[in-house]
């Protein structure tokens, strides 16, 4: 069974079958959506039962040529990096589904529009982390663009055309600078033995560094953008604020890892030297991104644009934790990146329902929901406190690792990237307690508490949060090696402690 391209196909059959429903039967669209969602996430974790822990490189390959006169093929393969995202993606699209049940309504375009451009989403998120054809890579990771554009466009709030534009230019800007950095790494294919795309032949060519550097420079700035890092960010929080809450939980969840995965994958795999060359720079961004991303987001008064500060700082410690070389930074900015997913999905769907209930986002108008809404306001508190990476709930493991292997190269850089840990304490528990705590603002004294359905969409992602938080060995088991092998075959390897602690 071709277990990946199953996996990519049922969302596409199920935005097809969607699209064939007549107009009267537009409200069947959810149900379709859901169904069919649930099904990938089984076939997901059915994928993660069989994968291989202790196998090394991809697992689950698929080969077929697809345009054979240009050395492009339809190439799939998964390794624990690419497999723990994936899963995560699966998982979260029927939770956003569940969670934004009435999402739709109000959309330019109606349900079924509104369901076929997620289930399109979910083939491309699914594609973009299997794909081990760089051609086949870029291909997915341009088309993700078109249904964020519409989901943003038609579905959004506020000024979400121009959040949808502005998102669009920043993110074909940067894949035109990759797909030149891949038109060029084809010629020097073509040079060495035969024109490839395949990306274990591509990263056994021989490159001289001024070549690798741009080289690498077309994929980094890329992958930056898509993060987003500091100083290509400032498309991520108009997008943010925009969009529904469901998106907005596909965007900063899923899209935004295909950045630091590429940096992972692509940079780092392909590029080795110049990856050694640009570390001291990007590790500089990485901080600057979890100052700054912290800062912003204390001084925030709408809780999109919290929310999206908050996710910038992370994407800084994860860049930090990727390009710090070893093999601790490697497996906790990947483990990062799973549960910054679920715990900024929380956060996400948790803010939309308050917003929706208050009819605001300002953090201000939310006073006293402790004692109004006990359960949304609960549900909200674990989600910061996640975000915050306190002990005991699944971001303080990743976060630690980051720092404890960025410490082991560059003690100064992780010695000031724990500033944004204090920074985080504040931009988490003051709006806390401007919307959790105090007296009751005028016009909350009715709200209702968290629903039925929301409680069936958001219990599995705290659940995840607490699990892993307690017991993240299940995902490390799949992770180590696969950081393990990327560094090696890079060339990179653990700094050795000095002898006698000297």
């Amino acid at each position: 069974m071709k277990y990946l391209t199953s996996l990519m196909l049922l969302p596409l059959l199920g935005a097809i079958l969607i699209s064939t429903l007549p107009k009267n039967k537009s409200n069947y669209a959810k149900w379709v959506a859901l169904l069919t969602s649930i099904v990938v996430a089984l076939l997901g974790l059915l994928i993660a039962l069989r994968f291989e822990i202790d196998r090394p490189g991809f697992q689950f390959v698929e080969n077929y040529s697809w345009i054979p006169s240009f050395g492009i093929n339809y190439s799939l393969g998964i390794d624990g990096i690419a497999l723990v995202l994936i899963l995560m993606s699966v998982i979260l699209v029927p939770i956003v589904i569940v969670a934004g049940w009435h999402e739709s309504e109000g959309g330019r375009w109606g349900s079924k529009s509104f369901y076929v451009l997620i289930l399109i989403l979910e083939t491309m998120m699914i594609g973009v982390f299997a794909a081990t054809d760089v051609f086949l890579f870029y291909v997915f990771f341009e088309a993700m663009l078109i249904p964020v554009y519409f989901l943003i466009g038609g579905y959004g709030v506020g000024e979400r055309a121009a959040a949808a534009v502005k998102f669009l230019l920043y993110s074909l800007f940067g894949g035109l600078l990759m797909l030149a950095a891949i038109i060029g790494i084809y010629v020097i294919s073509g040079n060495q033995g035969g024109h490839t795309f395949d990306i274990e032949k591509l990263s056994q060519l021989t490159i001289d560094s001024t070549t690798q550097n741009f080289l690498f420079l077309g994929f980094f700035i890329a992958f930056a953008i898509k993060a987003p890092l500091w100083p290509l960010h400032t498309w991520l929080p108009d997008a943010a604020k925009s969009a529904t809450p469901g998106t907005s939980v596909l965007l900063l969840g899923v899209l935004d890892k295909v950045g630091t995965f590429g940096m992972i994958r692509y940079c780092i795999k392909l590029f080795p030297e110049s990856s050694k060359t640009f570390t001291p720079v990007i590790i500089a961004l990485a901080l600057i991104s979890i100052l700054y991303g912290a800062f912003l987001a204390i001084g925030q008064k709408d809780i999109k644009g919290l929310i999206a500060f908050t996710s910038i700082s992370h994407f800084g410690f994860i860049t930090m934790g990727i390009f710090a070389m070893t093999t601790q930074g490697h497996s906790g900015a990947t483990l990062y990146m799973v549960n910054h997913g679920f715990s900024t999905a929380a956060l996400f769907l948790v803010a939309g329902w308050i917003s929706a209930r208050r009819g605001s986002s300002t953090i201000a108008d939310f006073g006293g929901l402790q004692r109004v809404t006990p359960v949304l306001a609960w549900t909200f508190f674990i989600a910061g406190l996640s975000s915050l990476a306190l002990p005991g709930l699944s971001s303080f493991v990743s976060e630690f690792l980051v720092l404890v292997g960025t410490y082991t190269r560059y003690p100064v850089a992780a010695v000031i990237g724990t500033l944004g840990i204090v920074l985080a304490a504040l931009y988490i528990l003051i709006p806390v307690q401007k919307a959790l705590h105090g007296p009751i603002t005028p016009g909350n004294e009715n709200l209702p508490d968290i629903t039925r359905r929301e409680r069936i969409a958001i219990a599995p992602v705290i659940a995840v949060i607490i699990f892993l938080g307690f017991y993240p060995k299940p995902l490390l088991d799949v992770i180590n090696p696969a950081s393990i092998a990327t560094l090696t075959a890079a060339g990179f390897s653990d700094p050795v402690p000095a002898a006698g602690g000297k």
